[in-house]
């Protein structure tokens, strides 16, 4: 099964919260008005939120992907 990568950039983020809509389990409203995505871990280097998810979970998140109006989510494959 494929694995794939979702990264968030917070200081992108305006907090329309479009992906809280698409896929609530993984996204959260966070109490400074910006999204929070759920389990993920902080990545120093690049200054973004990752979490790696199955093929499963993939079609809610490309949903809250595509309804980010600042493009501050990104999902990459990362392996078959």
């Amino acid at each position: 099964m494929s694995k794939y990568k979702i990264e968030l950039d917070r200081d992108v983020c305006i907090g329309t919260f479009a992906c809280v809509a698409a896929a609530e389990d993984f996204w959260t409203e966070g109490d400074d008005g910006m999204v929070i995505l759920n389990n993920s871990v902080y990545n120093e280097e690049t200054e973004k939120w990752e979490l790696i998810i199955d093929e499963d979970d993939l079609a809610l998140n490309i949903d809250a992907e595509y309804g980010c109006p600042v493009d501050a989510i990104k999902i990459t494959k990362i392996s078959d």
